[in-house]
């Protein structure tokens, strides 16, 4: 489907999509670990030969020198079969020539590893623009809590059964950038430019006091908040 909109300079987007007929695009810890690298060696604008930073410690490789930024990256998250990231436009095309980069360097190393041929995406990529403030920083929330999907999937609809069980999840799942807004350290850590984007957070606490907070909402809760959330059916 066309998007209604033409990515713009400095202007926020939510980035998504699935595997093609909702397979699995990460089986294995390796695959998540392989995309979360190419996050950070595909944003640049100097060509990364994969095969060279292969076997290289996380303090090394998220330190290589990868040219100038093309985007922005303000948040992700992987789950088995789809992806969300959250994106702003910093030079023409960045968002289209990143992506481009990230879902080809991928698939072909998906492609390989497990002996398959075509495409593993469900087509081109998916976007909203965060021209609203309050949606924009609803999608710190929206995209850290995912994770959550996999222990309890109907978290949203009913309310979240066990806070304690879920939260403890979070802080055990690697493949989002949620431990890089509430603990500090990690080396993919710098795959964000959190500058680029609002202030929303004074800091640690107050952000993970905001994802809490969302746990105990319901999908109408949501709506009761005047946020235009997307409606998103990715599965699992």
């Amino acid at each position: 489907m066309e998007r209604k909109f033409i990515f713009s300079i400095d202007e926020f987007y939510h980035v998504y999509n699935r595997g093609i007929e909702k397979r699995k695009i990460f089986v294995k810890p390796a695959d998540y670990e392989r995309f979360i690298k190419l996050l950070y060696l595909c944003n640049g604008t100097e060509p990364i030969v994969t095969k060279l930073v292969q076997g290289l410690p996380p303090d090394d490789l998220f330190s290589l020198k990868v040219g100038n930024k093309i985007v922005d990256i303000g948040a992700y998250c992987l789950m088995p079969n789809h992806f969300h990231l959250l994106l702003k436009e910093r030079v023409e095309n960045g968002i289209s020539i990143f992506m481009l980069k990230l879902l080809t360097g991928y698939s072909m190393y998906f492609n390989k590893k497990y002996k398959r041929t075509g495409q593993l995406f469900e087509g081109t990529f998916k976007a909203n623009h965060l021209g609203d403030d309050n949606y924009l920083k609803y999608m710190y929330a929206y995209i850290h809590l995912n994770p959550i999907k996999l222990i309890d999937s109907k978290w949203k609809e009913r309310g979240i059964n066990n806070a304690k069980k879920a939260k403890s999840y979070l802080l055990i799942y690697k493949y989002s950038s949620y431990l890089d807004y509430i603990t500090a350290g990690r080396a993919e850590g710098r795959i964000l430019n959190k500058r680029a984007f609002p202030e929303y957070f004074s800091g640690k606490k107050e952000f993970k006091d905001f994802t809490d907070d969302w746990l105990n909402y319901k999908d109408e809760g949501e709506e009761v908040l005047n946020i235009p959330t997307p409606r998103i059916t990715l599965g699992k």
